[in-house]
């Protein structure tokens, strides 16, 4: 005897079984992966009992294109009542608001759990104290030590600075207003353009440098 030959007798009466528990249209690749995990049956025994039992009319056969559907004969089902309908509507509204009020539950620990993995730690926490005490206690030695120091500029420095930056930002405004003149006047009859003269006087601009002068 194969080794085959019990996997081939067994395989019609666990299809059978199976479409009937499922009661729903499955492919032969989805009966096989599903009893395969279960049973262990092969591929080539699971085609062979679907179409066996297509064959014998104990589960119906579907072709769509290039692919056949079997499910259960519908015959072989009791027939429902009205009433066995509505229960099972109620029981299907009450299931469908368990499914949503778990899902509901689940977002929110989805949720939660986002903010305690974005969290830091507890021991994370401490590091990040006690570096930032470090950084405190730095920030402190450096404003002691400037209020301790003797050079501190008075308020009447630091005004006369001001005053003699104004001073010489208005000289420089003059004297380049001035210088700005003449040349325009010598230009006036040069006969090269202002660059050239520029190069052969040897005259060096504040732009030459990208200095500029600042606002009054």
């Amino acid at each position: 005897m194969s080794k085959g030959r019990p996997e081939l007798a067994a395989a019609p009466g666990l299809v059978l079984n199976y479409l009937r528990e499922q009661n729903r249209p499955y492919s032969a690749q989805d009966v096989f992966g599903n009893l395969q995990r279960d049973h262990g049956l092969g591929k080539a025994a699971v085609v062979k009992a679907l179409e066996q039992l297509a064959q014998q009319g104990r589960i119906k056969e579907k072709v769509y294109g290039k692919q056949k559907i079997y499910f259960a004969d519908q015959d072989e089902f009791d027939t429902a009542s009205d009433t066995d309908l509505k229960d099972l509507d109620d029981e299907i509204l009450s299931l469908t608001s368990k499914v949503q009020s778990i899902q509901q539950s689940c977002r929110h620990m989805e949720a939660e759990l986002k903010e305690l993995t974005g969290s830091l730690t507890t021991p994370e926490i401490c590091k990040e104290i006690e570096a930032l005490k470090k950084e405190c206690a730095n920030y402190t030695e450096r404003l002691s030590k400037i209020k301790a120091a003797t050079n501190h500029v008075t308020p009447e420095e630091k005004e006369k600075v001001y005053q003699e930056k104004q001073k010489y930002h208005r000289e420089w405004r003059k004297r380049k207003r001035m210088a700005t003149e003449l040349f325009d006047a010598i230009l006036e009859g040069y006969p090269k353009s202002k660059k050239q003269f520029f190069e052969e006087v040897g005259i060096e601009t504040d732009e030459d440098y990208n200095v500029a002068l600042p606002d009054p």
